[in-house]
């Protein structure tokens, strides 16, 4: 099993998702149901003096999947909204999206000596 990091970092990181799915509304993200729901899940789950506090383990590996997921729906729904098709491109659009440039005539388009 791969490393999960600290239970605070992930609670932190699925605050910051909650904000950015928030930021549409103009809501403050500490109204919702769901921030209401995660520290109280985090706050019962606490480490204990137990040696091994199973259910703790698995809030946070859920807790970490849940995170994989939101970062990855907003990291597509934004790739897809800059290269998604609009249609026909002019040349100098299609060049500009993987990086390039095309040259430049000295006397500007149909220029002729």
């Amino acid at each position: 099993m791969a490393a999960l990091g600290s239970p605070a970092r992930t609670l932190r990181g699925l605050l910051r998702e909650l904000r950015y799915l928030n930021a549409a509304t103009g809501r403050p993200y500490r109204d919702t149901a769901a921030y209401r729901y995660l520290v109280k899940a985090f706050r019962a789950h606490r480490v204990t003096s137990e040696k091994l506090c199973r259910a703790q383990h698995e809030l946070h590996f859920q807790a970490a999947t849940y995170l994989c997921l939101l970062r990855s729906i907003r990291q597509h729904v934004a790739l897809h909204q800059e290269f998604h098709g609009k249609g026909e491109r002019s040349v100098e659009e299609s060049a500009g999206l993987v990086g390039l440039q095309l040259p430049r005539q000295p006397g500007g388009k149909g220029w002729e000596p």
